[in-house]
C-alpha cells in the first residue's frame, strides 16, 4: 500500500511539473521595461574622450561608463549642426525630411516625436538643458527646464530624485557643454594648453593650444556631470535596468570639423549601459546612425515603432555587438550660417561627399572667429599654410570626394579621380542617388544665403530663410528610409 501512495505522488508531481511547463512555455513573461536616460553633449567630436584613446582629456565617469557598457566606434550623425542633428533624433528622421534642416529652424508640427510614443507608452519624459527644436518637440515631454548651471546639467540628479516612482522614466539631458563660449567652473581640473593634442589640419601655436585646453575643461564639465548621474541611479537602487545613452549633436567648433561630413564633424561618441541586457567592456564596429537612437529606445521599451520613423533599432546590436542592422550611413550639410549643400554616405571602410556647390568656400563660423580660426586666416593670409591646414580655404572645391577612412583617418587624401577606385565611386554615389530619389531630397533654386560675410567677398543680403532642400518634393510626407543594406541597392 505505501508503494502505491508513492507512485500516486510521483504521478501527481509530474502532472503538475508538466501542466506548470505548459503555462510558462504559453504565456510569455515580460520583463519590466527599461529606465532611459540619454546624455546629449553639445559640439563634442567621437575621439575626444580617454575611452576613445584621447591621450589627455580627463572623462573618467565617461570612460566607466564605456567600461561597464557598450562603446560605439561607427557612430554617424545624420548632419553636423545643432537644431537640425537634435530634431532628426527626436523624429528618427533625416533633416530633409523633418521640415527643419537648417540651423534654427523649429520643428514643424505633426512630426513624429519617439518620447511622446514613451509616453503614450506609460512612461514619464523629461527634457532638461538645450533643447533647440522649437515648441512643438517640447510637447512630448511631462516635464521642461531650461537646466541650470553654466552647461545647464546642475539639475539633472534633482531630476531623477524628484521624478514619480511608480512608472519608467525617460530623461533627455542635453548639455551646452562643448559649445562656445567657454565657460569656467569648479567640477574638473583645467586643462593646460601643454597637455593639447593639436589635429593635423590646425595651427600649432599658443592661441590655438589655448582654445583647445578650455573646450578639453567643458568635455570634462559634462563628465562630471555624467558621474552624478551614475551615482544617482546607483544610489536609488535602479541602475541595473536603466539604459544609459552618451553622445553628442556634432563635431568639435573648430576649422574642419562642427558642419563638416568628415570624421570630425559627423562621427559622434556613441556608449550604451544597460547592466540587465548588455555586456560590460564590450566595442561594436556596426555602423550605427543617429536615426537609430529613437527606434532603439522604442524597441527596448516593448513600444511599436512609428512608420514615419526612418531609422532601424540597433538593440539586436546592444546584446550581440557584431550584429549587424545597417551597410550605409547618409548624412546633410545644409546652410548653417553660410550656405551649403553637401551629402555623404559611409559605408564598409568608405566615405563619399558630394558638394552641390563646389564653387564656394566650404565655411563655417568657427572657422572664421575664434583663436584657432583667425590664426588659420592669419597664416592664410601670409601664405603661411600647409596643405593640410587649407581645406576651409579651396575655391573651387571637389564636387566629389572619395576616402577610405582606415587608411586616411582624417580624410585627406580625395581619391575620386583615381581610376583604381572607379567602382567604389560608382557603389556610393548610386547609392546616394537612390537615397536622395527615395527621400525626396532636393537642391534648392532659391537656397537660403549667407547670413554673415565672407571673409573677403561683399556683404550679404538682408537674410531670411528661403527654399530649403526637400521642399521641392514635400519631403516632410516622406516616410522612405532610403537604402539600409546592400541588398536594397536597384
Amino acid at each position: 500500500m505505501q508503494v502505491r501512495f508513492s507512485s500516486l505522488n510521483h504521478l501527481f508531481c509530474l502532472l503538475a511539473i508538466f501542466l506548470l511547463t505548459s503555462f510558462f512555455q504559453s504565456e510569455r513573461i515580460v520583463a519590466a521595461p527599461p529606465n532611459i536616460v540619454m546624455i546629449f553633449a553639445d559640439d563634442v567630436s567621437w575621439n575626444d574622450l580617454g575611452c576613445y584613446g584621447h591621450p589627455s582629456i580627463r572623462t573618467p565617469n565617461l570612460d566607466r561608463l564605456a567600461k561597464e557598457g557598450l562603446r560605439f566606434d561607427n557612430a554617424y550623425l545624420t548632419i553636423s549642426s545643432c537644431s537640425p542633428s537634435r530634431c532628426s533624433v527626436i523624429t528618427g528622421r533625416y533633416p530633409h525630411n523633418t521640415g527643419a534642416p537648417e540651423l534654427h529652424t523649429p520643428l514643424p508640427e505633426g512630426q513624429v516625436l519617439f518620447p511622446q510614443l514613451l509616453r503614450d507608452a506609460g512612461y514619464y519624459t523629461v527634457i532638461s538643458g538645450k533643447q533647440h527644436m522649437g515648441n512643438y518637440a517640447l510637447t512630448s515631454f511631462d516635464l521642461v527646464s531650461k537646466g541650470k548651471g553654466p552647461g545647464r546639467e546642475a539639475d539633472w540628479v534633482p531630476i531623477l530624485k524628484e521624478r514619480p516612482k511608480d512608472k519608467p522614466f525617460f530623461c533627455w539631458f542635453a548639455s551646452v557643454d562643448a559649445h562656445r563660449a567657454w565657460q569656467a567652473s569648479k567640477e574638473y581640473q583645467p586643462h593646460q594648453p601643454s597637455e593639447v593634442v593639436v589635429p593635423p589640419y590646425l595651427i600649432d601655436c599658443e592661441e590655438t593650444r589655448r582654445d583647445l585646453a578650455q573646450y578639453y575643461d567643458e568635455i570634462s564639465r559634462i563628465d562630471y556631470f555624467t558621474g552624478q548621474i551614475l551615482d544617482e541611479l546607483d544610489a536609488q537602487g535602479i541602475a541595473e535596468n536603466t539604459l544609459v545613452l552618451f553622445f553628442a549633436d556634432n563635431g568639435r567648433p573648430f576649422p574642419r570639423c562642427k558642419t563638416r561630413l568628415y570624421d570630425s564633424g559627423i562621427k559622434t561618441p556613441l556608449i550604451v549601459r544597460w547592466p540587465a541586457a548588455v555586456k560590460a567592456g564590450g566595442v561594436s564596429h556596426s555602423l550605427i546612425s543617429s536615426l537609430d537612437i529613437g527606434p532603439t529606445f522604442l524597441d527596448v521599451a516593448g513600444v511599436a515603432p512609428d512608420k514615419r520613423i526612418q531609422g532601424v533599432s540597433f538593440e539586436k546590436v546592444l546584446k550581440q555587438p557584431d550584429a549587424k542592422i545597417r551597410d550605409f550611413a547618409f548624412a546633410e550639410h545644409n546652410w548653417h550660417v553660410f550656405k551649403a549643400h553637401e551629402r555623404m554616405v559611409r559605408s564598409g571602410d568608405w566615405l563619399y561627399i558630394r558638394n552641390a556647390w563646389p564653387e564656394q568656400r566650404n565655411l563655417c563660423v568657427e572657422s572664421i572667429e575664434f583663436p584657432s580660426g583667425e590664426v588659420l586666416w592669419d597664416r592664410f593670409n601670409a601664405g603661411k599654410l600647409n596643405e593640410r591646414q587649407q581645406d576651409v580655404f579651396l575655391k573651387p572645391r571637389p564636387r566629389e570626394e572619395l576616402y577610405r577612412v582606415s587608411k586616411d583617418p582624417y580624410q585627406f587624401h580625395n581619391l575620386a579621380l583615381q581610376p583604381a577606385h572607379a567602382a567604389e565611386l560608382a557603389r556610393l554615389s548610386k547609392a546616394l542617388d537612390q537615397w536622395t530619389v527615395q527621400t525626396g531630397d532636393t537642391i534648392p533654386e532659391n537656397p537660403t544665403p549667407d547670413r554673415n560675410q565672407r571673409p573677403g567677398e561683399p556683404e550679404p543680403p538682408e537674410f531670411e530663410h528661403r527654399e530649403m532642400p526637400g521642399d521641392a518634393k514635400q519631403a516632410q510626407k516622406i516616410n522612405a528610409p532610403g537604402p539600409v543594406l546592400s541588398s536594397s541597392i536597384d
